[in-house]
């Protein structure tokens, strides 16, 4: 098995941190939970961010 690269970790991370967001925010748009429509103006914000976040740690940690 090949040892997994930190853009592989990092990439891992934020993809399994996004598919967590995303049954959150489905199950509490099901069960109609008060505040559901920000958790879902919060995930599509962080379904841009989250990405470009990590892209600038990995870039700024590969500078030091």
């Amino acid at each position: 098995m090949k040892k997994k690269t930190p853009k592989q970790i990092a990439a891992l991370i934020c993809a399994a941190l996004l598919v967590l967001m995303y049954v959150i925010t489905f199950i509490t748009a099901c069960l109609d939970v008060p505040g559901s429509g920000r958790l879902f103006a919060a995930c599509l914000l962080a379904t841009v961010g989250l990405p470009i976040l990590f892209w600038i740690f990995l870039h700024f940690r590969g500078r030091s």
